[in-house]
């Protein structure tokens, strides 16, 4: 038998252009020298990357509660001194009193409840706007703490007002003004719904501040035709 004619093939050399050819040079140094390092920055749920983290988001949430909340304070004070009074009267029939409506067909009592309600309108309007001018980025954490102080705002009012109205035992005010002498009746707030009216003004108006005038994500530009392959 004779041996081949045909020398076998010399081993295949990579060409300077073969992709599959590992860069040498300052690109492979360099390459080498992130090759153990992520292309994605790591980024936990506590830290700052694009913004305030989440602890500074509950930071600012809790103090925005309690400012919003102390404003409780200046409604309930408002409230009293704006309210209308509703007057009664006391009547004794032997050693039993009786204490009756001055005027039964007034509108006192619906006053004293829509004045309640226009002015926690007006303070959930203000405190919206203050906190979108002191914070414009909004998130979760802030809109719950509007929303909850506005709550703990209105409660707070409605206790002090009863505080600082009249005295709530009004047996012991007819006696103590009088058969037939009219005088004051406690501060009540007989539609509980009116506690609302604060965080419903206050969400209402900061969405509608943030859907305005809050930060925009950028939008993608379109593929410039020139760079080679842009567009697919």
């Amino acid at each position: 038998m004779s041996a081949p004619l045909t020398p076998p093939p010399p081993p295949h050399e990579h060409s300077a252009q073969d992709p599959w050819q590992p860069p040498s040079g300052p690109a492979a140094e360099a390459s080498a020298g992130h090759a153990g390092k992520s292309a994605y920055p790591r980024s936990g749920w506590w830290d700052d990357q694009d913004g305030p983290g989440m602890k500074r988001e509950l930071r600012e949430a809790a103090v925005i509660l309690v400012a919003v909340a102390l404003g409780g304070l200046l409604l309930g004070v408002m409230w009293w001194w704006l309210a209308p009074r509703v007057p009664l009267v006391g009547e004794v029939a032997g050693d039993n009193w009786a204490v009756y409506l001055k005027d039964s067909e007034g509108e006192q009592g619906i006053g004293v409840d829509g004045t309640f309600t226009l002015l926690a309108l007006g303070f959930g309007a203000v405190s919206a706007l203050v906190v979108f001018l002191v914070r414009r980025r909004g998130g979760v954490p802030l809109v719950v703490a509007l929303a909850a102080g506005g709550l703990l705002a209105s409660v707070l009012a409605w206790r002090l007002g009863v505080w600082l109205g009249p005295a709530q035992d009004v047996m012991a005010q007819a006696r103590s003004a009088g058969k037939g002498v009219t005088f004051d009746a406690p501060l009540q707030l007989s539609a509980k719904g009116a506690l609302l009216a604060w965080p419903f003004a206050g969400l209402v108006l900061h969405l509608g501040l943030m859907s305005l005038f809050g930060p925009r994500d950028p939008e993608d530009l379109p593929p410039d035709p020139h760079v080679p392959g842009a567009g697919s």
